[in-house]
C-alpha cells in the first residue's frame, strides 16, 4: 500500500522456522523476506530473524520471522524463542529420510514450548531434487493429518510454493488470533496476550 511505512501495521506475527540443520530454514526464510536464495549459506548460530509486511484482509500484518539454529548444542538457546510465537514452519528436506525421521521430535519441542493455539505447517522442502527425493508427499501428508498440520513442498532455489507456504500459515494465523482476540481476558492465552498487544490502536 503507499504511505505505508515498515512500521504501520495492524498486526504483528512471529513465526518460528524449526527443523534439522541443513533443510534450507535459512533459505526459505531469505527467498519469502528478500526474494533472495544463496547456495553457499551457512548453518545459522543461535537465532535470526527477518520481517516482511503483507496485506490480508484489508489488514496489514507484519510477519517477523525466526530462523532457529538446528543443531542439537542450540536447542536450550532456541526453545526460549517459541514463546510468544503464533505460528511454526515445521521443515524437512524430502531429499533426506533422516531429517523427516526427526519431525516428531521437532513437534514435540514446539508443543512443549509453544502455545497451545499455535498454527504449524509441515514444509517438505528442496522439492525441486525429485530424482534425489526419498520421502514421498503422500507420506508427510498422511502425518500432517493425523497431527493436525498444515502440509506443503516447497524449494527455495526456485521458489516454489515458498510464498504460498508462509501466506497461507499467516492466512490461517490470522483466523486464529482474530477469534482470541474477540475474547481478550486477564486469563488469555499467549497468543491471545500477543494480538492484544500489537494491534494498532491507529
Amino acid at each position: 500500500m503507499s504511505g505505508e511505512t515498515d512500521d504501520s501495521y495492524d498486526y504483528l506475527f512471529k513465526i518460528v522456522l524449526v527443523g534439522d540443520s541443513g533443510v534450507g530454514k535459512s533459505n526459505l526464510l531469505s527467498r519469502f523476506t528478500r526474494n533472495e536464495f544463496c547456495l553457499e549459506s551457512k548453518s545459522t548460530i543461535g537465532v535470526e530473524f527477518a520481517t516482511r509486511t503483507i496485506e490480508l484482509q484489508n489488514k496489514i500484518i507484519k510477519a517477523q520471522i525466526w530462523d532457529t539454529a538446528g543443531q542439537e548444542r542450540y536447542r536450550a538457546i532456541t526453545s526460549a524463542y517459541y514463546r510468544g510465537a503464533v505460528g511454526a514452519l515445521l521443515v524437512y528436506d524430502v531429499t533426506s529420510g533422516d531429517t523427516y525421521d526427526n519431525i516428531e521430535k521437532w513437534l514435540s519441542e514446539l508443543r512443549d514450548h509453544a502455545d497451545a493455539s499455535i498454527v504449524i505447517m509441515l514444509v517438505g522442502n528442496k522439492c525441486d531434487l525429485e530424482h534425489l527425493r526419498v520421502t514421498e508427499a503422500a507420506t508427510a501428508q498422511q502425518f500432517a493429518e493425523k497431527e493436525g498440520l498444515m502440509f506443503i513442498e516447497t524449494s527455495a532455489l526456485n521458489a516454489t510454493n515458498v510464498e504460498h507456504a508462509f501466506i497461507d500459515s499467516l492466512g490461517r494465523v490470522y483466523d486464529v488470533v482474530s477469534k482470541l482476540k474477540m475474547a481478550c481476558t486477564p486469563s488469555q492465552s499467549a497468543a491471545a496476550s500477543l494480538v492484544c498487544r500489537t494491534v494498532s490502536t491507529t
